[in-house]
């Protein structure tokens, strides 16, 4: 099998395979899409070849409005948001994705058109991150690869089915109960604000829901 080209990576296999594990950086992602796909130890380097691991700060734009999204994102360490900012200057949570997690505009990914959503750091993040293109040459080279950008596709499609139905069947306290029961990780990693506009509430009203389970604890 051919070695991915395109990424940066040298054509020797053994060189691909040593210099990606002795960056450290590659059993997350490795792990990761070996729970879609069965992957060779060549296949496996080729797919990890593509990637490139980058730091962002906190509060570090990743994607703005106008521009055009290039990548899509992986998370090995931190936590990021993707929102949008309405007529009247409110932001609003599209997405929110910590570690093992994906994020990007994805409309603007998919067809390489100018982004609409703010993609952002909360914390510091360490992050492997992968071109339209270069994922493009993945998915032609080999159908497994292929097979592995449709699952996790459909797998975020079929989640953002379930949250535009809670969003509209579920009362503010009743879908702030589902983000505890389903996310415990993420309550401690984003603030207030940002988990409220991702639940489609004000701030004041998560902070309301939460004193009242405060005081009926107490």
């Amino acid at each position: 099998m051919k070695i991915f080209e395109g990424c940066g990576g040298n054509k020797s296999h053994n060189f691909v395979v040593n210099r990606l594990f002795a960056m450290g950086r590659t059993t997350s992602i490795d792990s990761y899409v070996q729970q879609f796909v069965n992957l060779d130890n060549e296949e496996l380097a080729t797919f990890s070849a593509a990637f490139k691991e980058i730091r962002a700060q906190k509060r570090q734009f990743l994607i703005q409005p106008n521009f055009v999204a290039r990548h899509r994102f992986f998370v090995l360490k931190g936590a990021l948001r993707a929102y949008v900012v309405d007529e009247e200057g409110q932001d609003r949570t599209i997405q929110l994705a910590i570690e093992q997690w994906w994020i990007s505009d994805y409309n603007s990914y998919m067809f390489q058109q100018p982004a609409s959503m703010f993609v952002m750091a909360v914390e510091d993040s360490t992050l492997l991150q992968i071109s339209f293109e270069d994922e493009q040459r993945l998915k032609s080279s080999n159908y497994k690869y292929e097979t592995f950008f449709r699952i996790i596709a459909e797998r975020a499609a079929a989640f953002m089915q379930r949250r535009v139905i809670t969003n509209l069947t579920k009362s503010a306290e009743q879908r702030y109960d589902l983000f505890l029961e389903k996310y415990p990780a993420m309550v401690n990693r984003f603030p207030q604000y940002v988990i409220a506009s991702y639940l489609g509430m004000t701030t004041e009203f998560l902070s309301r829901i939460r004193n009242q389970k405060l005081r009926f604890k107490g």
